[in-house]
Formats: structure tokens, C-alpha cells, sequence
């Protein structure tokens, strides 16, 4: 007896690399994925929490405190509530006094080139391990093209779509279109291009949604 195909819901994901919150959030999702036998067509968007970032970056403790206006403990508490639920959940969060932020704009352009190889996703989770696992500086080409090649992209034609304006375009009018449609914070998922879910929520929160839109797409199949 044939199987029933397991069912497939779209997942757009806005999202930052330099953004915690953001691998937390997918790893919950994965979880409700597992939980409810749904599969899910993910694609990722850009956002940039920290557009004016210079390219050097800043130390992340200091750019928590002048950010957010927390005291150095209150930070270091944050982090490492981080770590814990990092751990948790099976991701590494190696912070340290030497963490680093940094602007993403070339890792978004990066990941704009590989959805068109078909390596978005794992590029992906490679960039949120590189930056918060192994400390590596996304801001510096040369590490970004050594994770695109992890991933099975080309490098030396990872390198020309880094310097080509037509990513660099597609991202900002990516960033523009969720900008003008009222998104404010990352993670921001969507799941069958209805549901929107802000901030990183737990499995059984994405679960509800998964139905839902498994729901009302089969409702929108039977009209």
C-alpha cells in the first residue's frame, strides 16, 4: 500500500545572521516539524538589525549595553541564558568577552546568490554556526566564501556575486518590501504566505500554525 505524501507547508523566514533569536527560533521549529510529521519549504529573507553597522563591527557586550541600555550583568545574563537554551535545543552558542557583531549585508547577498544553486538553507545554518559556534568574522570575504564552499558552492563564483550589484539590489529590495509590510524584528516566520508569527516561539506554538495553514490550504484545494 502506497504511502500518503507527507504534507508541505511554505516557511518564509525574515532573518538576520547576526540575530540569536533567529537559529533559536528555526531549531523550535524543526521540533514541531518532527512533532506534527509536517514537512516545510523554507525560505529565508533578509533583515539587517544593524544596517549602519561599520564594517569592523563592535564587541557584542558593549553593543548590548549601548543598544538596549543593559548593564554588563544584565548582558552576560542574557547570554547566558542563550547558551542554555542553545544547548537545549542542540546549537552551540560560544559567546565570550571577545564576541563580535558585525554588518551582514555581504552574507545577505551571499545567501540572495544561493537560492539560485539551491544551497540557501544549509548556507544558511552554516553562517549562524561560523558566527555564533566558531567566532568567524562574517564581515571578511574570505570567511564567507570558505562557508560558501563547506556548502558546496563554487567559490570563485561566490566571490563575483559578492561584488555583483544585481544581489546586492535584490536584497535591498527585499528588505524594502518587509520594511513597507511592517516588519519590525526578527524571527518573522509566515507560514503558507498567510500565517505571521514574530519572534522566536516555542514548538507547540508552531505546531498550531503549521495546522492552521495545513488547514486552510486544504480548505482553499476543496473550493
Amino acid at each position: 500500500m502506497s504511502q500518503s505524501p507527507q504534507p508541505i507547508v511554505q516557511v518564509d523566514i525574515i532573518s538576520d545572521v547576526m540575530c540569536p533569536w533567529c537559529i533559536v527560533g528555526f531549531k523550535q521549529l524543526e521540533i514541531a516539524l518532527s512533532q506534527t510529521g509536517v514537512g516545510a519549504r523554507v525560505r529565508w529573507h533578509p533583515f539587517e538589525l544593524n544596517p549602519e553597522m561599520a564594517p569592523e563591527g563592535e564587541n557584542l557586550a558593549a553593543h548590548i549595553q549601548r543598544k538596549y541600555g543593559s548593564s554588563s550583568d544584565q548582558s552576560a545574563a542574557a547570554r547566558a541564558r542563550l547558551a542554555e537554551i542553545g544547548t537545549s535545543l542542540g546549537f552551540r552558542f560560544a559567546f565570550d568577552a571577545e564576541s563580535r557583531i558585525v554588518n551582514s549585508f555581504s552574507a545577505h547577498r551571499l545567501l540572495d546568490y544561493a537560492a539560485t544553486q539551491g544551497v540557501q538553507h544549509p548556507l544558511k545554518l552554516a553562517l549562524f554556526a561560523a558566527h555564533f559556534t566558531d567566532q568567524r568574522d562574517l564581515s571578511d570575504e574570505s570567511v564567507l566564501l570558505d562557508v560558501a564552499a563547506e556548502v558546496g558552492l563554487d567559490r570563485a563564483s561566490a566571490q563575483t556575486a559578492l561584488h555583483c550589484e544585481a544581489h546586492a539590489n535584490a536584497v535591498r529590495a527585499q528588505e524594502r518590501v518587509w520594511a513597507e509590510n511592517g516588519i519590525s524584528g526578527v524571527p518573522t516566520m509566515i507560514f503558507g504566505e498567510t500565517y505571521v508569527v514574530t519572534g522566536a516561539q516555542s514548538p507547540q506554538v508552531y505546531a498550531q500554525v503549521l495546522q492552521q495553514a495545513l488547514t486552510a490550504c486544504s480548505s482553499a484545494a476543496v473550493d
